[in-house]
């Protein structure tokens, strides 16, 4: 396959996503078909099927997609070599929230749980974005942990605090369509609070 191909693929394949991820936002999960999806993408279903081959594959594509488009420079903040360990926590800590929070992040969480006592799409959706997400921090506080600046235990689970700490005073209340989106002012405010209680629980 040329160059060109390669490029006009891929952007086929990008365009695909973008309209996928609207129809599936717009209809939720079980509303959502294939026929749909190709006939606002002005294509054939055929066409479709040549990228994704089915429906919850292409709904697990545009949720990896969203998320590596969004958290992706959340992750690099995660710098191993930085002087300030709170300040990346912070930062990065503001950049996952402000993502989590979105309608976006939110339905599609919804749309995950909704099918996931019916099929393996939870298993499937945790394996291609959280379970890499928790990876990724696991191995920046690990390296925290080698030169001293955190207690010297099992970074996964450290991980999985961080996460449940950031998360914990709006993600569910936003599930359940209690709680708005906090603005930017919020945001600091409950990641600076998360972070001061993981450095306390895990900072020598």
């Amino acid at each position: 396959m040329g160059v060109d191909m390669r490029v006009k693929t891929e952007t086929r394949r990008e365009a695909i996503l973008e309209v996928a991820a609207q129809v599936f936002q717009e209809l939720g999960y079980e509303r959502t078909s294939m026929d749909e999806i190709a006939a606002r993408m002005g294509g054939s279903k055929v066409t479709l099927y040549g990228y994704f081959a089915s429906k919850q594959q292409l709904f697990l594509q545009v949720a990896n997609h969203l998320g590596a488009k969004q958290l992706g420079p959340a992750y690099d903040e995660l710098v191993v070599d930085s002087d300030d360990m709170s300040r990346v926590l912070r930062r990065f800590g503001e950049k996952f929230l402000s993502f989590i929070c979105t309608p976006q992040a939110a339905g599609t969480y919804r749309m995950v749980i909704s099918q996931s006592g019916q099929s393996d799409i939870g298993r499937a959706f945790f394996e291609l974005g959280p379970k890499r997400g928790e990876e990724a921090i696991a191995i920046f506080l690990q390296s925290q942990m080698d030169i001293g600046r955190l207690k010297k235990t099992d970074a996964s689970v450290a991980a999985k605090h961080l996460l449940g700490l950031l998360s914990a005073e709006t993600f569910d209340r936003i599930l359940l369509g209690v709680m708005a989106s906090p603005t930017r002012q919020q945001l600091k405010q409950i990641v600076d609070r998360a972070v001061k209680v993981f450095t306390v629980a895990y900072a020598v």
